[in-house]
């Protein structure tokens, strides 16, 4: 353990501390101005080694524009890692919870040949800044300062292309940024006697100088700060042993930070080695060769995830655009230009100074399902052989954790499992099978026509499905994503990215930001935001460990949210407030009591010659009881498929076609979460034909506001209310207002109607009824024709009696 002060006077400092469990424990402990009493937060870094951490120990300040601090420290266990820290704090923290402002990230991760390491000694060399490393035996180690230099193997059998591949490359990319390297050339060159005396060696020795050939090789790509590119072996075929014997270093794993191995299906390889006579290798058969890929790659897949090291299989044929593509990302690619790219991307979305921005992550929040889980299951089907549906889980869940390095080999493996076109169509399959949560559509529709609000997704997921699915939605243009899943899609986002996209949202831009997630990865986010809301899902699919993690965030780090349980059945978490997206004092706080003065859409038909044909029934007075009915019904069928359908939009459903084949047909978008409200008794009929152009809505019938019951619009999309005339306007808004006010504050509204007055909704002022739902966004009037005639029937000229033949009645 050790502190770190942030001020001269010991008001603020860091405690750093190891466990047993191999975690990272930074505390931050300040006395504020405000309160003599010490806020003390910690922050918490599973998984920082492997097994239990046995010391801890600072190494120095980088020097840096304040506010801001910047310190390295180093830890070590019985894992016989000495890895490298660096730690940012904001010492002008005013937060309420002042570890928000310290940022940790891994530096470095070397091997040290001391076993059980029981402590640390800080050093200064001629290098730089070191450390020594004590337990049984000792290990000194000159700089763990320098940025360590990117270096990427390329593996492979023998005979697959290696340095085939190595000469093509020299002749396409910049040589001012990469350096290539042979490793038989390199050995042979550092061996006295060349290859020949060092294939005479004992192991011992030939470890000595494969050492030394990677050594030289990192060392110098850090004097010329060139990418190093090097042609190597893990593995080397043993005809004594009749199998590949790994030949690979322990230098090798401390200084490779990608590898790429060329899979080549071994009857091509076996050939290659029988035409290239310039080679003596031993003759090996395809299936001999098909033994050795695989266990090669089954070692590698292990040691990489083990080392920090980035790994991906290139499959035979390999293009040259792509392998060039991947070695200029490994380049460029930093956590600090990534967080900047990510930044870029958020700014070219937001259309507004200040005001409200809602920052949603995207699997089981916006919906149930897991699009990463759906894809890998997918891509197992079509490629059994390579895609395994559990190779997120495996990766999340192994040494590397939800690491930086995690997401970025998370990147490696969409690139690797499918080409462009593939991922496409994957992708396409994947948004099919997602549904996401009707109040999550309901309140994104609703917030994106609120002038001072942007709505941004950031997803550590795939992009790609979430943009799919928000232009089915008809959300594309109002909703932004912030996020790829491969590493040509230029950035990742980890926890960490979320948190400091909402920080620059709130410190650079002064918005003020409401943050919706679900799992353990989305609470630095809502930590961070202004406004928290945990979506709570089904217990079987959502995050087991955010129960335990959610407490530690409220107990600990004094995180305040709301949640919201999807479906609402479900089971709430303890601990949390619950709402409902759809409650209008919840909208009312996302908006800031800023209630838009938004008029509602008007459309009529009232000059068309389908309208007159189809009025002339309507208003003959000899037409009454079924014939007037079925009048009102053809209308309300011709509005629906001509009107309601382009205002709501259409889904493509699979139906059976008429020769046998299945193909799609089309229906009114979200056809299943729409109600058709009934205004008794006139507006019966005209429901009626809405219904038949919209068989799957549920149909209500309702004489007044209160008919319309909460169960008729939870987890419902559009209500449409359907009246045959429109007078004053009295029952419409008598309604509109309940529904909002009441039972459903951001559902579509469509209210249909045959007749409308006209100065309901004409007039320099937009109408009387117009006027009247000024305050509601997201409703549309749907008329046959608009009339200046004053519909006040009785009797005989009263609509419901001439449709239900009651004109004799008193």
């Amino acid at each position: 353990m050790f502190t770190i002060s942030l001020d001269a006077l010991g008001f603020d400092y860091l405690i750093i501390t190891g466990g047993d469990d191999g975690a990272l424990g930074i505390t931050r402990r300040l006395v504020s101005k405000a309160s003599a009493d010490p806020i003390t937060s910690t922050l918490l870094i599973p998984k920082a080694h492997a097994t239990a951490i046995n010391a801890v120990e600072y190494l120095h300040e980088i020097p840096q524009t304040k506010p801001s601090q910047t310190h390295l420290f180093v830890s070590s266990g019985t894992d016989q890692r000495l890895k490298t820290w660096i730690v940012q704090v904001n010492s002008h923290s005013t937060s309420s919870n002042p570890i928000e402002d310290v940022v940790i990230r891994l530096h470095s991760n070397e091997h040290t040949s001391v076993a059980d390491v029981s402590s640390l000694s800080a050093i200064t060399t001629a290098k730089g800044v070191g450390a020594v490393v004590a337990g049984i035996g000792m290990e000194c180690f000159a700089d763990l300062t320098s940025q360590k230099p990117k270096v990427v193997g390329i593996y492979g059998v023998s005979g697959c292309g290696k340095t085939f591949l190595l000469d093509q490359l020299k002749q396409t990319m910049d040589l001012e940024s990469f350096a290539f390297y042979d490793g038989s050339e390199r050995i042979n060159a550092l061996t006295p006697g060349g290859l020949t005396a060092f294939q005479g060696m004992e192991q011992k020795d030939q470890l000595m100088y494969r050492q030394r050939a990677i050594d030289e090789i990192a060392e110098q790509c850090l004097k010329t700060k060139k990418v190093g590119i090097v042609a190597g072996h893990s593995m080397l075929w043993s005809e004594q042993e009749g199998r590949a014997q790994p030949v690979y270093t322990r230098n090798d794993l401390d200084v490779f930070t990608h590898i790429l191995y060329l899979d080549v299906p071994s009857d091509i390889v076996a050939q290659r080695r029988l035409d290239d006579t310039g080679k003596s290798r031993p003759t090996l058969t395809a299936t001999q060769l098909d033994d050795w890929k695989n266990e090669e790659k089954t070692l590698l897949h292990g040691l990489t995830r083990d080392h920090s090291i980035l790994f991906s299989v290139l499959q035979h044929p390999f293009q040259a655009e792509k392998v060039t593509a991947l070695l200029d990302n490994f380049r460029t690619y930093s956590e600090e230009h990534n967080l900047s790219l990510a930044k870029e991307e958020l700014e070219m979305c937001l259309t507004n100074e200040n005001g409200t921005v809602l920052a949603m992550d995207a699997d089981r929040t916006l919906a149930a399902e897991d699009t990463g889980t759906l894809f890998w299951a997918a891509a197992s089907k079509k490629w059994p052989s390579v895609a395994a549906p559990d190779s997120l889980k495996k990766l999340f869940s192994g040494p590397l954790g939800y690491s930086n390095t995690a997401f970025c080999q998370a990147a490696l493996l969409y690139e690797e499992i499918a080409s462009d076109q593939d991922f496409e169509d994957i992708c396409r399959d994947v948004a099919s099978q997602v549904s996401m949560y009707p109040e999550i559509i309901s309140l994104l529709h609703f917030m994106a026509e609120q002038s001072h609000v942007d709505i941004v997704i950031i997803t550590s997921g795939l992009g790609l499905v979430w943009r799919k699915l928000l232009e089915t939605e008809g959300l594309s243009k109002a909703v932004t994503i912030i996020g790829g899943g491969r590493t040509k899609d230029a950035f990742v986002i980890t926890a960490a990215v979320k948190a400091q996209l909402v920080g620059h949202l709130q410190t650079d831009r002064n918005k003020y930001v409401w943050a919706f997630g679900d799992s353990p990865l989305d609470l630095p986010m809502l930590n961070k935001a202004d406004r928290a809301v945990v979506i709570v899902g089904e217990e079987l699919t959502r995050s087991k460990k955010m129960d335990a993690e959610l407490n530690t965030a409220i107990d600990d780090h004094g995180l305040r949210a709301l949640q919201v349980v999807l479906p609402s059945m479900a089971s709430p978490r303890h601990g949390l407030r619950e709402v409902k997206l759809t409650d209008p004092s919840v909208i009312c706080d996302i908006l800031d009591h800023q209630w838009p003065a938004t008029r509602p859409n008007v459309i009529h038909a009232t000059d068309t010659n389908a309208t007159k044909l189809l009025a002339t029934p309507m208003r003959n007075s000899a037409v009454a009881g079924p014939e007037l009915r079925e009048a009102h019904r053809r209308v309300g069928h011709h509005l629906a498929t001509i009107y309601v359908a382009e205002i709501i939009g259409l889904e493509q459903p699979p139906i059976q076609h008429v020769l046998g084949r299945e193909t799609r047909g089309y229906q009114l978008r979200h056809e299943k979460k729409t109600t058709i409200v009934a205004l008794m008794r006139g507006g019966e009929p005209m429901a009626s034909g809405v219904n038949d152009a919209f068989p799957h809505a549920m149909v209500v019938y309702a004489k007044d506001a209160g008919d319309v019951k909460m169960h008729h619009v939870e987890g419902q999309l559009t209500l449409i209310l359907v009246d045959s005339v429109i007078n004053t306007g009295k029952s419409i808004f008598d309604l509109i207002p309940y529904i909002r006010n009441e039972i459903h504050a951001t559902i579509h509204i469509v209210v249909v109607a045959g007749v409308v007055q006209a100065k309901c909704v004409t007039g320099p002022d937009g109408g009387t009824l117009v006027q009247q739902l000024a305050s509601f966004a997201r409703v549309h009037i749907v008329a046959l024709r608009l009339s200046e005639t004053s519909f006040v029937g009785s009797r005989q000229t009263d609509t419901g009696n001439r449709l239900f033949n009651t004109t004799h009645l008193p």
